[in-house]
């Protein structure tokens, strides 16, 4: 017997239905409760898991009888009065546009012509609505049978709830799709995978692609883009290989979720590969695919190709520009993004993003006149500063020296400072040795993330450094009692399609002995300019070490 709710599954015993049928009454009955009762969040949640494990319990609608579709009916009800208490059908009324409102409710069975009819209204009607008012407006409509669902209409229903990452409506709503008969449908399937997967359910939306008979490449491009987004890897791309051998083939919006997979994970190679084919398929055209380009290409070190694909674009959008900014700041050329940043007003208006890349880079290159250029020039050209931007010029003062400047400039802020801008601040302190300002940076950060351990340790630090021991003692003591421990430092590195990570301290890798002796090669290498032994041969070309 096939599940006809959620997922297909098969029933061990037919003889116990008409017992689930009387248990079904009971958890629905407590799960479909008026919202308007007091109920704490955690009972909530406990009714919505019991309501889910019934759905299981339910037969298809091919192997029922009469007391078995009450039971299915009245789940679904149930369901759905979570969403349709007093206070939401106050909601609709309130909100809803005045052709919903004077339509004739009072007509509890509407011939077929009239649903058609309405149908045809509620389209224009309700894509002027917001989305959680079209959401209301939907569910109304159908509870009071003056609507037949549209698949499209409740697709985009459905994308409030994706957009908010309200799981319970969603799953309420996904037990009216079941109703309607439109869980089958190709749009109502992806967009049920899009939800699950924005609300952290991937192994639901696993079960729904699974169990769609048809599929297209917007239902595997959902898919694989939900495991993008949650960090798993192996079974996005596991997934970009079973579509590649289906008949359904990628996208532009496929192409640009695999190259952000590989811009997270520094699969270079891989990055490669994958631009190869969406050339051969004719998606090197598509201004977003190649936007991604560029971002893969600068995080992963490549940022002449970085380069080459952004002057391979035609019609460069404002995405273009801002991601070969950041990529010129991560390599450290100020030079570049100051240059492309002129280069950019010629063409496009830049945007709160496109200063901040180049203040980014002109912190790093320590160029204050030309940071400072930059913020004046950021707010004639009518963009506010957020505090990411102050948080810039900051540790730009806060390097070159200018810890009065720094400290003037955080005073005056519009919004209060966050933690990052007070650990920068710390950070210059401890390297130019202002122990006062350090201590009330480290104070002040402390206040906000009272759980970072590498604050405490610059805090003890601070206070040894002008004999505080006391003070010393206090901080060591708050980080024992809490737990706190810095967090080890991390490095990688790609050779031959696979990609190696590097802890501080740990040399627990096969290798690491043979990885120590070139690092002291190196550093003898560099401390004598370039003439260095390896192997008993003296190389005094630097060309020729290897």
């Amino acid at each position: 017997m096939h599940r006809h709710l959620f997922y297909h599954c098969h029933l061990k015993c037919h003889a116990v239905m008409p017992a689930v049928a009387a248990t079904i009454h009971l958890v629905v009955a407590n799960f479909g409760t008026s919202p308007t009762l007091e109920r704490s969040r955690k009972q909530r949640r406990t009714n919505l898991q019991n309501a889910l494990r019934v759905l299981d319990l339910v037969p298809s609608k091919h192997h029922h009888d009469q007391e078995e579709v009450l039971s299915h009916h009245r789940l679904i009800n149930g369901c759905m009065g979570g969403i349709l208490g007093v206070q939401s059908r106050l909601h609709v009324m309130r909100k809803g546009k005045e052709s919903f409102a004077n339509s004739s409710s009072n007509q509890a069975q509407p011939e077929r012509s009239n649903i058609v009819s309405n149908n045809t209204s509620v389209c224009p009607s309700i894509t002027r609505l917001t989305k959680e008012d079209m959401f209301m407006q939907i569910v109304e409509l159908h509870r009071r049978g003056q609507i037949s669902s549209d698949a499209s209409i409740l697709a985009s229903a459905l994308s409030y709830c994706a957009d908010g990452k309200t799981l319970t409506a969603g799953v309420q709503f996904h037990a009216l799709l079941v109703k309607v008969g439109y869980v089958s449908s190709i749009p109502i399937g992806s967009s049920l995978i899009s939800f699950y997967s924005r609300c952290s359910q991937l192994d639901i939306a696993h079960r729904v692609f699974q169990n769609m008979t048809a599929k297209n490449t917007v239902t595997w491009t959902a898919l694989i883009s939900g495991y993008a987004q949650d960090n798993q890897v192996e079974p996005c791309l596991h997934l970009f290989a079973l579509m590649r051998q289906s008949v359904c083939k990628p996208n532009d919006i496929t192409f640009a979720t695999i190259f952000s997979v590989c811009t997270n994970h520094a699969f270079l190679v891989l990055g490669k590969s994958v631009q190869a084919l969406q050339m051969r398929m004719g998606f090197d055209s598509y201004v977003h695919v190649s936007n991604a380009l560029i971002s893969m290409y600068a995080k992963c070190g490549s940022i002449g190709e970085a380069q080459t694909v952004f002057e391979s674009i035609t019609c460069k959008d404002l995405v273009s520009w801002n991601s070969l900014i950041f990529g010129y700041s991560q390599h450290g050329l100020a030079e570049h993004c100051l240059g492309l940043l002129k280069e950019m007003e010629g063409h496009i208006i830049p945007d709160a993003i496109s200063f901040l890349g180049v203040l980014s880079s002109c912190r790093h290159a320590c160029l204050v006149a030309e940071g400072r250029r930059c913020f004046r020039a950021m707010i004639e050209h009518g963009v506010i500063p957020e505090i990411d931007h102050y948080s810039c010029m900051v540790d730009l003062f806060g390097r070159a020296g200018l810890l009065d400047e720094a400290w003037d400039l955080i005073q005056t802020m519009p919004m209060p400072p966050n933690g990052v801008i007070w650990g920068s601040l710390l950070a210059s302190c401890r390297v130019h040795g202002s122990i006062s300002i350090g201590i009330q940076a480290a104070e002040h950060r402390l206040k906000l993330e009272p759980s970072c351990a590498a604050t405490h340790v610059q805090l003890a630090n601070l206070y040894g450094s002008i004999g505080c021991w006391d003070d010393v003692a206090r901080v060591r003591k708050v980080m024992k009692e809490r737990g706190l421990k810095t967090n080890t430092g991390c490095s990688w590195i790609e050779v031959g399609n696979k990609v190696y990570t590097f802890t501080a301290e740990n040399r627990s890798k096969s290798q690491v002995n043979n990885v120590l002796v070139i690092l002291d090669c190196l550093q003898s290498h560099m401390d004598h300019k370039y003439d260095v032994l390896i192997d008993g041969l003296h190389w005094d070309d630097p060309e020729h070490i290897s």
